[in-house]
């Protein structure tokens, strides 16, 4: 069944033909690739290569997906680009992060003083002690990405899907978040992040898929991020044509 999560032993991630489209017009098209477990793993590629889509579709949020997505997580968790989220509600730090909760509780029902004591724990990890009461509309940009880490951590998720994690913060806030990235890795979770700078993906994530809509390769980063390869993913998103006529060809399925 198209986009169906289903359990598998060998990786946490395995895509298959996978394409995920938007009025018929792929933006992610045909990708197979697998994603091992317990490991950190970074999605790169050019502007409109997508990276972003192709998290959606592992979220089932995408609007057409075809192909396989077969996954060992029993949890995911969620974060997505800053811009997308409404930072204008009535709401204060503490309740933010007891939101990763919310799965628990539910509308009707109410955190229980352990909820509580993690996300107390959960805001003391990221570094925001003092900030329980603040709305968060009065916090930085850097600020608000604790926050939102902080209520990954309530999630405990086994598989951690993370948009653009350090758009726009200082090096100090990227650094307190590496760290809890690598906590997780430690903890045996997977991660995988959609990151711009390919600096720190080379210094901090063993592995990588590079995307141009199409897969480029994936696999050890020092091998996917290679001059060759990042020539051929900048030359296949150059090359994409986004007023082509809409497809018309039925999508590839796996057996």
């Amino acid at each position: 069944m198209a986009g169906r999560l289903v359990g598998i032993v060998s990786a946490a991630l395995r895509l298959v033909d996978l394409t995920v489209s938007y009025d018929r017009h792929p933006a992610v098209h045909y990708v197979s690739a697998e994603i091992p477990a317990a490991e950190m793993t970074a999605i790169v590629g050019p502007n409109g290569a997508g990276k972003s889509t192709l998290l959606k579709a592992l979220l089932g949020l995408a609007p057409h997906i075809e192909g396989r997505i077969e996954s060992t997580a029993k949890r995911i968790a969620y974060l997505p680009q800053q811009a997308e989220i409404d930072r204008s509600f009535p709401i204060s730090v503490l309740d933010t992060v007891l939101l990763g909760r919310w799965s628990r509780f539910g509308g009707f029902g109410g955190a229980k003083s352990a909820d509580i004591h993690d996300a107390q724990h959960a805001i003391e990890a990221v570094g925001l002690v003092g900030f329980e009461r603040r709305p968060i509309d009065t916090l930085s940009v850097g600020q608000f990405q604790r926050v939102l880490f902080a209520r990954l951590l309530l999630q405990d998720a086994d598989l951690v899907l993370l948009d653009e994690p350090f758009a726009a913060i200082d090096s100090k806030t990227v650094a307190d978040l590496m760290s809890v990235i690598r906590r997780w890795r430690a903890e045996q979770r997977t991660v995988i992040a959609v990151l711009h700078d390919l600096d720190q993906v080379r210094r901090d994530f063993p592995n990588t898929l590079l995307l141009a809509r199409e897969l480029v390769d994936a696999g050890p980063t020092a091998k996917v991020l290679s001059a060759e390869n990042l020539l051929r993913a900048r030359a296949m998103a150059e090359a994409w044509d986004e007023h082509a006529d809409a497809c018309d060809v039925p999508m590839r399925l796996s057996a």
